[in-house]
């Protein structure tokens, strides 16, 4: 079984060590530049009525669309380091959870932007600029909040056996790589589905779906190496957190930056919990 786990850590390992290359990351940016430059030339080229008509009906004609698609690239990157560092830390993925939802807040308003006719005037933003500026506060005010989050974070194991901490880690690298292949897959059916009808649902509401399985997933694995009660109920703590963001991507404006905030405040909240109360809560345990 441990020669299982070896190999697991070490294809992880690889992948990982690919993704995070300074030659992977400029790639990435570069392709993440090169499309928004493309995007705003396809979609002035369609304004001025050079395209054919058969690739005209599928370029749009507001210059906001190559915004949000290079937007949308961007979390997708986000969402691929998300799986990396769900094998490392549970608190470090959650972490990264509230950096796509700050992006995907701050998307939003660019979403909006590609109705109006462009320039745009005051008359067509008076509508929605409420919207607009609750997104906009809501992923400033996360981001603040994520900042005295990862602060608090002490990254205790959750067993002392370092064989057992490497089994442990083992198999959450396990489930990232899962999770990975789910990722690529899913995010391919989106891709066709736009191709091919012109619409896309939303992929990071699958996505944070699947999260949430994946942190109850870990949660009872963790019960492998450690039962204690303290690493449950943050882990678990954890895991209802994800379910809080998930129900934030869905909602309505105004209560979408709300519970993103609430979950923000959950999470730091935990953490403060786990480590003013974990050595008491051991102490009690152990003399039990």
């Amino acid at each position: 079984m441990d020669q299982l786990y070896s190999l697991i850590d070490k294809l992880f390992d690889r992948l990982e060590k690919i993704w995070g290359s300074i030659y992977t990351q400029r790639i990435v940016t570069d392709l993440l530049v090169l499309t928004f430059v493309i995007g705003l030339i396809v979609i002035e080229l369609n304004r001025k009525g050079v395209l054919p008509e058969t690739l005209s009906e599928w370029v749009p004609r507001n210059h906001f669309y190559a915004v949000g698609l290079a937007f949308t690239l961007l979390l997708f990157m986000e969402a691929i380091g998300l799986v990396f560092a769900l094998a490392h830390s549970v608190a470090d993925s959650l972490g990264k959870q509230f950096q796509v939802l700050s992006l995907i807040l701050l998307r939003k308003p660019f979403k909006e932007f590609v109705y109006f006719d462009e320039p745009i005037t005051w008359t067509q933003v008076s509508g929605p600029i409420l919207h607009i500026l609750a997104d906009a506060s809501g992923a400033l005010l996360i981001f603040v909040a994520l900042g005295f989050y990862y602060h608090a974070q002490q990254h205790r194991p959750i067993t002392k056996d370092t064989l057992e901490q490497f089994r442990f880690t083992a198999a959450k690298k396990l489930v990232s790589l899962l999770l990975l292949t789910i990722f690529a897959i899913i995010g391919g059916n989106h891709l066709r589905s736009y191709l091919v009808q012109g619409s896309i649902n939303s992929f990071f509401d699958t996505f944070y779906t699947l999260l949430i399985f994946s942190d109850v997933l870990i949660v009872l694995i963790s019960l492998r190496y450690s039962s204690t009660y303290k690493v449950v109920f943050r882990n678990s703590g954890f895991a209802l957190v994800t379910v809080v963001i998930r129900l934030a991507l869905t909602a309505p404006p105004y209560i979408d930056v709300g519970l993103g905030l609430c979950a923000a405040i959950l999470a730091l909240g935990f953490t403060l919990a786990y480590n003013t109360f974990e050595p008491v809560v051991q102490e009690r345990v152990e003399k039990d």
